[in-house]
């Protein structure tokens, strides 16, 4: 056996060299390359913190430094007045102080907290409680401009804010809103508020303290009539002692927005609305007045109508918050976001499909008992009736459109013995090509859309239980049933009926792009047709709107009920245009939960309409 030799590197002391039994052995690796590990471990997650901070949150933590170093306030820009079609001012601004919580000064300084709350609670009458509140609703790692407190100080109060010294308090000159007839325009014009911790988070340009637009027209052009802030910068030290100050920028004024609308003419439309329904003992409705060559929308207003004047200023808390709360929802813009069952108004548009697909003639008469009883294959004795609203006779399609009779529009749509109607599939298509399944692009904000409905809809929503039946295509062929349309959407269709076919994008807001052509529809001989039945609305003894007939200039009209709540009310429409030749206007007036249905929406039109003859087309 082989002897192991034993080589010492360095020589033993006497003591160990006395035992051949100890030798020296290497360390072993394992520990070492666990402690290189941990360490190389440790390395690469400060490097991904470090790369975290530097690119991720860099521009967080700069702007963090650049707060304390700087204290920047923001100058506010005097918002775009707004003036109607001949330059009537609708919306200006009025200098006004504001009370802001410096958020910079108060995050950073604590020991200013006590002071601080004592002061907003003793000159502005706000509660601690409140002004945690409105601390907590803002992100302070994006947002930490100026909170405001109060608009509209009184002399008293800036005095005695500025008396206080407070860092954390500011006196902020800037302008307040005025609407110098607000219930009259306010549907078409809104109102503004504050951003929301949202807004600020969408807008990087805005501050805490801007007015943004939150209806209306403040809304759809707010970036436009918004301007830009100014820019106040103070350069602190380390110790947060003033250094230097200088403007960075002065604010910029908003664009101005002139407006389609016609003051005047509104004003006395709004009034005569008003009236109207006191009269009646009502409160909602809606009217609408277009041009029906180009689109542009003369005047535009619903009700209940609200004071937009409530939203700026101070002291309104309680107006405001009726206006929120109140059942008659005021704030809700009916004419572009309500959708109501048109009634007979939709006649015309049936009238135009079924001529021009061939269902009918324009001579073939159809006669109307008052009802038409379509039989019963399980009980012969015992048919379903579909009423019309009195006795017609044999009437043809143009005393039938004048007359608004139900059977006539019954059989036109869903046929009845040898006349076979449009069909649902036909009329949805018509529909369509009128624009009731689309928002018909207004510059206002919220716009809904018509439903149109169809057998597929009204199986897939009664499970199968509930098909599609001739009685519903009678309904939605006067207007009744599922068929939903919006105020504006119907006054666009009345108004393409007018113009030749060309239906318009309506606007409000003068120099835009208009007239804005969404459809060009060839109606050919039916449209002479429609527009004579409607004609024979107000000259015909029988028909609907036979009460503007003693009117000095000739009117094109159509009428309608609608039926809601289970039958137990009814919403009354007037849409009619002139004059009959060359239509300059084109109106619509509804009312939600009419007493008489129809008859009481046409002598209010007859008022507006006269006026606008006698001020404006006569001249």
């Amino acid at each position: 056996m082989k002897k192991r030799e034993i080589v010492f590197e360095e020589s033993l002391s006497d003591e160990w060299s006395k035992d051949l039994d100890v030798i020296e052995v290497p360390l072993d690796e394992r520990p070492l390359w666990y402690l290189g590990g941990a360490i190389l471990l440790v390395a690469l997650a400060v490097l991904g913190r470090i790369t975290f901070l530097t690119i991720a949150r860099g521009e967080f933590y700069e702007s963090r430094a650049a707060a304390n170093q700087y204290q920047i306030t923001h100058i506010p820009a005097p918002r775009g007045p707004i003036t109607d079609r001949e330059g009537r001012v609708l919306a200006e601004n009025r200098p006004v102080y504001s009370a802001l919580l410096n958020l910079k000064e108060f995050l950073r300084n604590s020991a200013l907290h006590e002071a601080t709350f004592l002061a907003i609670r003793e000159i502005l009458g706000i509660s601690e409680e409140t002004v945690r509140g409105l601390i907590r609703e803002r992100n302070v790692e994006t947002a930490v401009d100026p909170i405001v407190l109060l608009s509209d100080l009184q002399p008293a109060q800036v005095v005695a804010l500025r008396n206080v010294n407070l860092e954390t308090l500011i006196v902020s000159g800037g302008f307040e809103r005025q609407y110098p007839n607000g219930a009259v325009f306010s549907s078409a014009i809104g109102y503004l508020g504050f951003p929301t911790a949202a807004d600020l988070e969408r807008d990087q340009n805005l501050a805490g303290q801007d007015f943004i637009g939150k209806a209306g027209l403040e809304s759809y052009y707010d970036e436009r009539l918004r301007g830009t802030s100014g820019l106040f910068v103070r350069l602190r030290d380390t110790k947060g002692n003033i250094v230097g100050e200088q403007k960075r920028s002065d604010p910029k004024i908003g664009e101005s927005l002139k407006l389609t609308i016609d003051g005047d003419f509104q004003e006395y439309f709004h009034d005569r609305f008003t009236r109207g329904l006191i009269s009646l003992g009502r409160t909602s409705g809606v009217g609408i007045a277009l041009d029906p060559q180009n689109g542009e929308v003369l005047a535009f207003f619903t009700m209940p109508a609200y004071d937009n004047n409530a939203f700026t200023g101070t002291g309104k808390s309680a107006e405001r918050q009726r206006l929120l709360t109140s059942p008659d929802r005021p704030l809700f813009n009916r004419a572009v976001s309500g959708l109501y069952n048109p009634g007979s108004t939709v006649k015309p548009l049936v009238a135009v499909a079924a001529l021009i697909e061939g269902v009918i003639s324009p001579t073939r008469e159809i006669f109307s008992p008052g009802y038409l009883d379509v039989p019963n294959p399980y009980n012969p004795d015992q048919p379903t009736r579909f009423v019309d609203w009195r006795y017609q006779g044999n009437v043809d399609i143009s005393s039938a459109l004048a007359q608004s009779s139900n059977v006539y529009f019954y059989e036109v749509g869903g046929g009845f013995g040898d006349l076979k109607g449009l069909g649902i599939n036909r009329l949805r298509e018509w529909w369509a090509k009128f624009g009731f399944d689309r928002p018909t692009g207004i510059d206002l904000p919220g716009e809904a859309k018509g439903f149109l409905p169809s057998p597929e809809w009204k199986d897939k929503t009664s499970d199968g239980k509930r098909p599609w039946l001739v009685g519903d295509t009678y309904n939605v062929s006067i207007g009744q049933g599922d068929l939903l349309v919006t105020p504006i959407e119907l006054l666009n269709y009345i108004a393409a009926i007018a113009n030749g076919g060309h239906l318009y994008e309506p606007t409000l807001a003068m120099g835009e792009q208009h007239p804005k052509t969404i459809a060009d529809l060839d109606l050919g001989p039916a449209l002479a047709e429609v527009q004579k039945g409607m004609r024979e609305t107000v000259t015909s003894p029988m028909g609907t709107a036979h009460l503007l007939f003693d009117l000095p200039f000739g009117v094109a009209a159509k009428t309608g009920s609608a039926q809601v709540q289970n039958n137990t009310q009814e919403n009354a429409f007037f849409v009619g245009y002139t004059p009959v030749d060359k239509p300059q206007i084109a109106i619509l007036v509804l009312i939600e939960n009419a007493k008489e249905g129809s008859l009481n929406a046409v002598p209010i039109a007859k008022d507006v309409l006269a006026w606008y003859y006698e001020h404006r087309i006569k001249k």
